[in-house]
């Protein structure tokens, strides 16, 4: 399993995805689900991947080889007129995988699906937000629903809908969504460390601050460990429950 989550703020978006791949709790590895492609000064796409690996790897490297070399039935998300248009080609590759690997008809498996979170800006538009379905279709993000998430979300989405705020610098965006990975790493053996962010400020057109946060990491496990005396704390300040005179 996976989980990765896309905030778009007044400033401009904010990327995190874990990096545990596992099939099996005896075969567990690190794979990286954060992707980026950039013109300078023109444009940035980031791509975060949450599904079957092979499904996934097979449309990140079908959108960098077109990246290189494009063709006329599939052009390149670097050449894209705008974020909406890179989303359709993304949509349409991740389509073409699946059926091109997954059986048709009653009979179709689902292991091969895969879910995407699409990020960016190209020079005349705003930053985007998508989030891309298996079957190519897609939505966005907007005022009223802010961020994305892919993969294990119901862990982690509580902290969000309460805290999120799109007037918040990138450091207070990193830091809430430290607090919604911890919540679902300690619900759910599939989701671990390492962390990958990335961030993207309005109108640069380049990416911003990267890191790989791993489990040793000492702000991290602050957070953590704070995190969890704040509800304790929170817990018992919380009015007594009595139960009804008889």
């Amino acid at each position: 399993m996976t989980y990765c989550v896309g905030l778009r703020l007044k400033k401009g978006l904010v990327f995190m995805s874990d990096t545990r791949t596992n099939a099996g709790v005896d075969n567990v590895s690190v794979f990286r689900k954060m992707f980026t492609w950039t013109t300078p000064g023109e444009r940035i796409i980031t791509l975060m991947t949450a599904g079957n690996l092979a499904t996934t790897q097979a449309v990140v490297s079908l959108l960098d080889e077109r990246s290189k070399a494009p063709e006329e039935r599939n052009p390149s998300i670097l050449e894209t007129p705008s974020m909406f248009q890179a989303a359709r080609e993304i949509g349409e590759t991740l389509r073409e995988v699946i059926q091109a690997n997954a059986m048709s008809g009653q009979t179709a498996d689902s292991s091969f699906n895969a879910t995407l979170i699409l990020g960016g800006q190209i020079r005349g538009s705003e930053p985007r937000l998508f989030l891309i379905y298996p079957e190519g279709n897609f939505i966005e993000a907007n005022g009223d629903t802010p961020f994305f998430q892919i993969g294990e979300t119901k862990y982690g989405r509580p902290i969000l809908v309460r805290a999120y705020d799109k007037e918040m610098s990138f450091e207070d965006a990193v830091k809430l969504l430290f607090v919604s990975f911890d919540s679902t790493i300690k619900a759910n053996l599939s989701v671990g460390l390492p962390l990958d962010i990335q961030t993207y400020e309005a109108d640069s057109f380049c990416i911003g601050r990267q890191q790989r946060v791993d489990a040793d990491d000492p702000y991290f496990q602050t957070i953590s460990r704070g995190w969890g005396e704040a509800l304790s704390q929170a817990m018992r300040s919380l009015p007594d429950f009595e139960f009804a005179a008889d």
